[in-house]
C-alpha cells in the first residue's frame, strides 16, 4: 500500500509503505487507492468522499459524480485516436 502526505488538501507527495513507515505515520498521511481512487503529486485530497482527485486536464472539463474528470463532448469510439482541442472544444484525429 502506498500513503500520500496532504497539506492543505493537496497530495505534496506519495510513499511506498514499509512497516518502519507505517509506524511511524501521523495524521498528514492518507492510504492509496481510498474509495478507488489514486493519489498522485498535486491530487486534491476530497476528505469528505474519501477520494483523490487528479487536477484538471482542461478548463472545459467536468468533475463527474465518480470524480473523474469529463470533457464537454464524449470521445469518439471509431477506433481512431484523438487529442482534445480545447481552443476549439472538440476531439481531434491524430
Amino acid at each position: 500500500m502506498n500513503f500520500a502526505k496532504i497539506e492543505n488538501n493537496i497530495v505534496v507527495n506519495v510513499e511506498v509503505a514499509t512497516q518502519e513507515f507505517i509506524d511511524t505515520l501521523d495524521g498528514t498521511y492518507v492510504g492509496t487507492p481510498c474509495n478507488g481512487t489514486n493519489a498522485g503529486k498535486g491530487f486534491t485530497y476530497d476528505e469528505k468522499n474519501k477520494v483523490f482527485i487528479a487536477p484538471q486536464p482542461f478548463e472545459s472539463w467536468v468533475l463527474d459524480s465518480t470524480f473523474k474528470w469529463q470533457a464537454p463532448t464524449v470521445m469518439p469510439n471509431d477506433g481512431n485516436k484523438y487529442y482534445w482541442d480545447e481552443e476549439n472544444l472538440k476531439w481531434t484525429k491524430i
